[in-house]
């Protein structure tokens, strides 16, 4: 019986995934521009960590989470979030000590949940996310939200817009939650059995149900707006003012709470508007989470960050027809006529590859003209030729496969010749 992938998985194969190092490395380079640096946590880690930095009312932890115990009898979980992993390990290596702060992180990896797999969900899928840890300056919610735009507009991504909303401090937060159970308790019994169950654990978590998100009291649920101290009004006007200030666009949706426990004041969304993306149009997310690191056992940091799906980029692309510039290239394909110009021909590979060119040959015994088209398969720039009459002469035949014109190179110093050649994209 053929073994099939499991399900809510998915092969990048050859082709594809050079849309993904394509991708990934566009959105590191941008993080080193605003001077983040990279963060690597391990897949796994304690049940607990999730538990205590997501949050017990989430989705992710009562539903989606793999978790198993390993042979020593403790609870581990295929990490569903990058988040919680980069604190543990901010805390875990005492960064809140770090000379230079704030401490600017990126990340990039598999994460895993499950749930069912869908158009852009997956039950493994990649994300590529940032924290910067040990400021509450409002000016660097800004930056965080300019660098994921940062990331869509480089990669040439139009319709996008932000979505922004203040979840306020701990006791704007809590005027709002009693309003909330307030204005749902009288209608409760209508709801989903999970909205039942977040009324009196996390009321706000209603507002982003899926089940219920269409049902009439929702419209009317209070707005997290309305009970904004004063500090919380202040801190989410300069938000907003220095966004203007970058000239970034936004909209201002009283009903965004995103889907986790720990955020406060900002929270925000990228979303996509190009016709024809489907259904689910989040393709980046994120907030400040103040109390996060103290929760976890560190000192009191404020933080910020977000995480975007790069299986969700792909596929806006696609909607928007954006073809990124990241095809396979092969500088030079060596070929071989005759069985005693192998060696020379080999060697002659080899010599390319160290000099740091893209080369290849044939290994399948064709005759010349299966070669040729072999290089025109993978896209090859040059076609190098050794035959006897090249080999007794020391030489090499290259022809320029766009122009098709053909000059001879010695194997003595081929190398230096080739790197002129290829300079000056000639034969």
């Amino acid at each position: 019986m053929t073994i099939q992938i499991p399900r809510g998985t998915q092969d990048i194969l050859p082709g594809e995934v050079e849309k993904w190092n394509y991708i990934e490395n566009t959105a590191k380079k941008i993080c080193e521009n605003y001077q983040y640096r990279e963060i690597r946590t391990p897949i796994f880690e304690y049940t607990e960590l999730f538990q205590k930095g997501v949050g017990d009312t989430t989705d992710i932890v009562q539903k989606e989470m793999y978790t198993f115990n390993d042979r020593g009898g403790r609870s581990l979980t295929l990490r569903p979030e990058g988040t919680a992993p980069v604190v543990r390990s901010f805390i875990g290596h005492k960064m809140f000590g770090n000379a230079v702060q704030p401490v600017k992180l990126y990340y990039n990896g598999p994460m895993f949940r499950y749930e069912r797999p869908q158009a852009g969900r997956f039950r493994q899928f990649v994300q590529f996310g940032v924290e910067a840890l040990g400021s509450e300056d409002p000016a660097i919610d800004a930056e965080v939200i300019s660098l994921a735009m940062d990331i869509y507009k480089q990669l040439g991504l139009k319709n996008v817009k932000l979505v922004i909303n203040s979840l306020g401090d701990k006791e704007s937060r809590l005027r709002h939650r009693e309003a909330l159970i307030d204005h749902f308790k009288p209608h409760i019994g209508e709801f989903c059995a999970d909205c039942q169950k977040r009324l009196e654990q996390n009321p706000l978590r209603i507002l982003d149900c899926k089940k219920d998100h269409d049902h009439p009291i929702m419209k009317t649920a209070p707005s997290i707006l309305d009970y904004l101290n004063d500090a919380s009004k202040a801190y989410f006007d300069k938000v907003l003012q220095f966004l203007g200030t970058l000239g970034i666009p936004y909209e201002i949706d009283p009903g965004l709470v995103r889907g986790l426990d720990y955020y406060v004041h900002t929270c925000f969304e990228i979303m996509s508007n190009a016709e024809g993306f489907g259904a689910i149009t989040t393709l980046c997310g994120g907030g400040r989470y103040n109390g996060l690191v103290q929760e976890m056992g560190g000192p009191e940091t404020p933080g910020i960050g977000f995480a975007l799906s790069i299986e969700r980029l792909l596929a806006a692309l696609d909607a928007e027809g954006i073809e990124l510039p990241a095809g396979h290239r092969t500088d030079c394909y060596v070929v071989a006529i005759g069985e005693e110009t192998k060696p020379a021909a080999f060697k002659l590979l080899q010599a390319l590859r160290r000099a740091g060119f893209s080369a290849d040959q044939d290994y399948l015994g064709r005759k010349v003209k299966a070669q040729f088209k072999a290089a025109d398969r993978v896209k090859a720039a040059f076609v190098a030729v050794i035959g006897e009459a090249e080999l007794q002469a020391g030489k090499a035949s290259v022809r320029n496969m766009a122009t098709g014109e053909q000059k001879e190179l010695p194997l003595e110093g081929f190398i230096t010749a080739f790197k002129d050649m290829a300079n000056r994209g000639e034969a």
